[in-house]
């Protein structure tokens, strides 16, 4: 059962998600409001939901909806929208790390919160390791994706490490196997924040569109606040 692969492994892919008929009017909410998605560049577009609120039905999708509540219940809520594209222009290499950081609303010096950065305007401070360990990542593809179109390859079991020292990760590759993602349009990668990936930068450059949605549940310490703390709502 995939749940019991995202607590052993860090990660599943999910098949048909979406329907062809759900991927082609994420695209087309894409393709419209395209002119308003000029954060799109190396890092994707963050808080892609500023820019396009009608791809909050995705986020809350019946069946995303159905994922996250049962790996985190149902008192999970959104935190971050992302979204990621590889073409001709945008096409880099992400190398292998866990995802350490969340987006929070204002900054407040509090115990095992740090290091401290800023992107695209908003802050984001590195938890602590239980923080991340209540939160599932959900992206969702809307191109198809593989080996030279840039998919991520994950190293399962990594997530239950703990935070690995990013000195130390090239060692840890020597000792451990790693899986390529591929997916198709409609499927999703449900994966641990703290599991390794890493991508490839694309050797056929073209579309690799992937909203990547990550859920959060508890609260944050001395008064830190969530950047975006949605809760779920009918699809």
């Amino acid at each position: 059962m995939w749940l019991t692969q995202v607590e052993s492994d860090g990660f599943a892919i999910l098949r048909d998600v979406l329907t062809p008929a759900e991927v082609s009017r994420a695209l087309s909410l894409l393709n419209a409001y395209s002119s308003q998605l000029s954060a799109v560049g190396k890092a994707g577009a963050r808080d892609v939901l500023d820019s396009i609120p009608d791809l909050r039905q995705f986020a809350w999708h019946p069946n995303v909806r159905t994922i996250v509540h049962q790996v985190l219940g149902e008192a999970a809520f959104l935190v971050r929208a992302t979204l990621f594209d590889k073409t001709a222009i945008t096409n880099w290499k992400v190398p292998w790390h866990q995802d350490l950081t969340i987006a929070v609303k204002d900054r407040e010096d509090v115990a095992g919160y740090g290091p401290w950065s800023v992107k695209a305007g908003v802050r984001h401070v590195q938890p602590p390791s239980e923080v991340l360990e209540r939160m599932i990542t959900v992206r969702l593809h809307l191109d198809p994706c593989g080996e030279r179109n840039g998919a991520l390859r994950v190293m399962p079991g990594s997530h239950r490490v703990g935070r690995i020292n990013q000195n130390h990760v090239a060692d840890y590759l020597c000792m451990h196997a790693t899986t390529l993602c591929s997916a198709q349009p409609g499927d999703a990668l449900v994966m641990r924040p703290l599991l390794l990936h890493a991508s490839s930068a694309s050797a056929r450059p073209m579309h690799r569109r992937v909203l990547h949605f990550d859920y959060a549940v508890g609260t944050l310490a001395g008064g830190l606040k969530w950047h975006m703390k949605t809760p779920a709502t009918v699809g």
